[in-house]
């Protein structure tokens, strides 16, 4: 089993570029399937997840073609299947986005219930609402997710809760429905605009991504193009995350500052120096973190999916802070880890009670999910000694060649797939 072994105590400084959003791609590849034109898509960033859907895509007749590693181009026009069983897509949330591609084009979809990282309950009653709206019969059988419809007529749809999967797939699922749609609640996140420019290049007729009402007018088809990806939100808070953890100086590029404001403002509140240009952010760590409290929310809050590598600057900060996950709620199994490292993090309910330490101290960890994955890798990094992370499997999910750019930034980091390569690679570097 692949691991990474690092040895920590090293400032992190340098540039890094930020590839394009995992979670944009993963709803513009399904909606690519809905024209039977070919479409390009660029900025893609080659991690697991979208290697997975890739090969569902293909597993149902659509022709994939990588034109060169982070662009793809694909034709939905061969499509004999509207079954997606593929043994590893059950691994991967965005499965479910099928189910409304396949729908809104097909008018019928059968897909494998979703899996991803466990980090507590994603119920998708608010996508099964949505496409009942639509006019689809919805029934969950021996695993699989099945709609039909004899045609989809716009509605109405207001979701109980803010989602980003059920926006992306009502989205999906509406643009060739009959008539005019309206989602009400829907999720704001930059990922859902993008995918909505994506289908408005495609020819879809979608207004108001990006707000809480989203208006859609059905169209009749849709047509091949050519769109580039958004930049990775989550990565880039990642490395500035990782330039204050570990006291560095990390310009990202390749970004949006403004999708980064609630996290800027976080490590502006922990004592660090943020320098903002069209299309970089730089992040200049302090040896003396300060303390603040965190609360994640839907954008243009703080996104859960920073919240592990918050604690981890947190948990080197001077005095106590708090982080309340208001998302998900199993968010905080990356704690335990973090404590055998010398933090000192206390969860009751949904809240980590986090007192500073002076340092980390360097530890065998096991990766609990993605995120979490990605803190613990942030906390090796700040930690002195060596670290030995296992299961870095949900780290490679969301992540294009992370040691690699780690690697340039001055990280101690090599991943290894067995003992004696851990040994010599603890023995080369002292």
């Amino acid at each position: 089993m692949e691991q990474y072994v690092i040895k920590g105590g090293n400032k992190l400084v340098g540039e890094v570029s930020i590839g394009g959003a995992k979670n944009a791609a993963l709803g513009i590849l399904a909606a690519a399937i809905m024209t039977d034109e070919t479409v390009t898509i660029e900025n893609l960033p080659n991690v697991r997840d979208t290697r997975v859907l890739l090969q569902a895509i293909e597993g149902i007749g659509a022709k994939v073609k990588y034109v060169y590693n982070n662009c793809v181009q694909i034709n939905g026009g061969s499509i004999s299947d509207m079954i997606v069983d593929y043994e590893y897509i059950r691994k991967i949330r965005a499965s479910y986005y099928l189910l409304g591609a396949l729908l809104g084009k097909y008018k019928t979809s059968k897909v494998a219930l979703p899996g991803g990282c466990n980090i507590g309950s994603r119920p998708i009653d608010q996508h099964l609402k949505g496409f009942r709206a639509l006019g689809a019969e919805v029934e969950i059988e021996h695993g699989m997710v099945s709609t039909k419809a004899e045609s989809l007529k716009g509605a109405h749809i207001y979701f109980d809760v803010v989602t980003v999967g059920a926006t992306i797939n009502l989205m999906l699922a509406s643009c060739l429905a009959e008539g005019d749609t309206i989602l009400e609640n829907a999720a704001k996140e930059p990922h859902i605009v993008d995918v909505a420019n994506f289908l408005n290049a495609m020819g879809a007729n979608i207004k108001g991504a990006g707000t809480d009402v989203i208006r859609i007018k059905g169209v009749s088809r849709l047509h091949g193009t050519t769109y580039s990806i958004i930049p990775d939100q989550i990565e880039a808070g990642t490395f500035m995350f990782a330039a204050a953890a570990t006291r560095g100086d990390i310009t990202v590029k390749d970004v949006i500052p403004k999708h980064l404001e609630s996290l800027s403002a976080k490590l502006q509140e922990a004592g660090c120096e943020i320098v903002e240009g069209d299309d970089w952010v730089r992040v200049i760590g302090t040896d003396n973190l300060k303390s603040t409290n965190v609360k994640t929310l839907p954008y243009p809050g703080f996104p859960t999916d920073m919240q592990p590598q918050m604690a981890v600057v947190l948990a080197l900060a001077n005095g106590a802070s708090m982080v309340t996950e208001s998302i998900f709620e199993n968010r905080f199994k990356y704690v335990g880890e973090l404590n055998r490292m010398g933090c000192n993090i206390k969860v009751e309910g949904n809240t980590a009670y986090i007192e500073g330490v002076e340092k980390m101290t360097g530890a065998e960890l096991d990766a609990p999910d993605l995120r979490a994955g990605a803190a613990l890798v942030i906390a090796a990094l700040a930690a002195e000694g060596f670290s030995c992370i296992n299961d870095i499997e949900y780290i490679q999910r969301g992540y294009e060649d992370f040691e690699g750019k780690l690697t340039v930034l001055g990280a101690v980091i090599k991943r290894v797939d067995n003992e004696h390569d851990a040994q010599k690679f603890k023995l080369l570097v002292g």
